[in-house]
Parts: structure tokens; C-alpha cells; sequence
């Protein structure tokens, strides 16, 4: 999979122009209307990562392209993107209007850890269909933040900073409340969080050099220092799966990524993922999918 997208290469690429405060000490932060993309400007943008964050709202039909998965926009939705996940949008002729607003980490650096929203988590809802009257208000957070960076205002990036959070709780107030989220926080979600962590850390593979250190319970018990039967009740208890299930579904999600959106052979995806043997990897890819990998790279 190609490397991924800077900021650099984003403002080249998008409007040849390049603004002053791309490197600035407190991070970078911008927001643009978006237009009607017709003619060239309508072709796909390829499937990779990028190096920065991107909260959008699209109204019209579109398509978009999350990791292995992919999500039909039917009217308007709101859109959260990271560096970790690799997506792409299609049929960009169909989009209307809307607002996207782009950022990097360091930009909220001392004011909390993004990734701890499911809107930025590999197996968190990226994208929210919108009624009408959720668009008209989530605009109006767009119009708000265009008015903001505008002014002249010496304090302007805190009120940015919160005006992102206010379309990130936005998004989040949509979604119902699972058990999980309502479990008082113990020592077993503390360290499913940890395994979590750890296990997404290892995510996405850019190069085939890299490999995936950690397949175990007992490589993720080692790690986190405890023992792997505590590890396997924690995480079972706060996430119904076994340890063993979500280490497979990740590795699982992975390998389809790299087979439809990368050029490496089938051996070198087995052998970033940590399989010893192709033959291993064919089987377990064959075990979940129904099929072999290369029936799948090329389906």
C-alpha cells in the first residue's frame, strides 16, 4: 500500500498552494466549503491512508471506502476519518455540497487523545446518515468554525478545538448506548483497553518489512504483564469475544485490506501477518472467507 498522505501532498495535490501555517508550533487546523466536483476534479482519490484528520459533511449520494469495508452514502452523512485507517471516496459527481475540515494530532496534543472516540477507532461507525434537520445543525458547527478562523480573535484555536469536539459528540449522541459503554470502568475493561490498544498498534502494514509481532493471547498476556487466563476473562467479559476471536477478525480485516488494495503477493501479506507458512495463511483465510486469498485479491 502506498505510503500515506501528508498535508503537503494533500494541499499540492487538492490547490497548489501551500498555506504558511502548515508547520505551525501548535499544529495545523483548516476548513473549506465543499464544492460541487464535476469534470476531472470527479475521479476517485486513491485508497491510502493520510497523515492527518478529516471531519466531514457530504450532502448528496456517494460511496466511501473504510478499511475492508464499504459504506453507501444515500442522501448526507457526516464523516470521521484518521491517520490509521486507509479510505477513499467514489462517485464524487453525485456530491452537492458540504464542509470538511482537516487537522493533525498535534493540534490537540494537550487537549486529550482523540482515538479514544469510536468515531476514530478502527472498529468504531465512521460515517452517519443525516436527516434534514441534522444537517441544518450540523452545518450551522461548519459556519461557526469558518466565522472562527476567520476572526481575529487571540484565543480562536481553543474555540476551533472545541467546535470539532461538538461534531464529534454530535455524531457520538447518535449512536445508542451499548452495555459496554455503560459499565463502570474496572479492571477488566482496563485491560481489554490495553490488549485493544496493543493489538491496533500493530495497524495498518505500509511496508513488507514490517510484520505483526503479537498472535497470541499469551504474546498480548507477556506484553501487558499478566496472566493470560486474567487476560482472556477481561477481555470476555467486556467484549463477549474470546482474545483469540479478535486477534483472528483483526488480522482478518487486514489481510482483505492488503489483497484488494495493495500490489504484494500473497506471501508477503502471510508473512507481515506472522504466518510462517502461505499454506497456513490459505487456510486461514479460507476458514472465514469461504475462499482463498487470491480468489478473493481478484474477485
Amino acid at each position: 500500500m502506498d505510503k500515506a498522505e501528508t498535508l503537503e501532498e494533500l494541499y499540492t495535490r487538492k490547490f497548489d498552494w501551500m498555506p504558511d501555517t502548515i508547520r505551525n508550533e501548535i499544529g495545523h487546523f483548516n476548513v473549506f466549503r465543499l464544492e460541487p466536483i464535476v469534470g476531472d476534479k470527479a475521479k476517485p482519490v486513491p485508497y491510502k491512508r493520510r497523515d492527518y484528520y478529516k471531519v466531514m459533511l457530504v450532502i448528496g449520494n456517494s460511496q466511501v471506502h473504510y478499511a475492508d469495508k464499504v459504506v453507501e452514502v444515500q442522501k448526507q452523512a457526516l464523516s470521521f476519518s484518521n491517520p490509521y485507517i486507509p479510505y477513499k471516496w467514489e462517485h464524487l459527481d453525485q456530491i452537492r455540497s458540504g464542509f470538511y475540515c482537516i487537522f493533525n494530532q498535534h493540534f490537540f496534543a494537550q487537549f486529550g487523545d482523540l482515538n479514544q472516540y469510536a468515531v476514530f477507532q478502527p472498529n468504531g461507525t465512521h460515517l452517519f446518515e443525516l436527516a434534514d434537520e441534522q444537517v441544518t445543525q450540523v452545518a450551522r458547527i461548519y459556519e461557526r468554525i469558518l466565522e472562527e478562523i476567520n476572526s481575529d480573535y487571540i484565543h480562536k484555536y481553543d474555540v476551533l478545538r472545541n467546535l470539532v469536539f461538538e461534531l464529534l459528540h454530535y455524531a457520538l449522541k447518535m449512536q445508542s448506548s451499548s452495555k459496554f459503554d455503560k459499565q463502570p470502568i474496572n479492571a477488566a475493561q482496563r485491560i481489554s483497553t490495553l490488549f485493544l490498544e496493543l493489538l491496533e498498534r500493530q495497524f495498518p502494514l505500509d511496508d513488507t518489512h514490517q510484520q505483526v509481532n503479537f498472535r497470541s493471547p499469551s504474546d498480548f498476556a507477556t506484553q501487558l504483564n499478566v496472566h493470560v487466563n486474567h487476560l482472556n476473562r477481561a477481555v470476555k467479559e467486556t467484549t463477549q469475544k474470546t482474545t483469540s476471536q479478535l486477534i483472528a477478525e483483526r488480522i482478518l480485516q487486514e489481510s482483505k485490506t492488503l489483497l484488494k488494495h495493495s500490489a504484494w503477493s500473497v506471501s508477503d501479506i502471510a508473512y507481515a501477518l506472522g504466518f510462517t507458512e502461505v499454506t497456513h495463511f490459505n487456510n486461514f483465510f479460507k476458514k472465514h472467507v469461504q475462499m482463498s486469498p487470491m480468489k478473493f485479491k481478484v474477485a
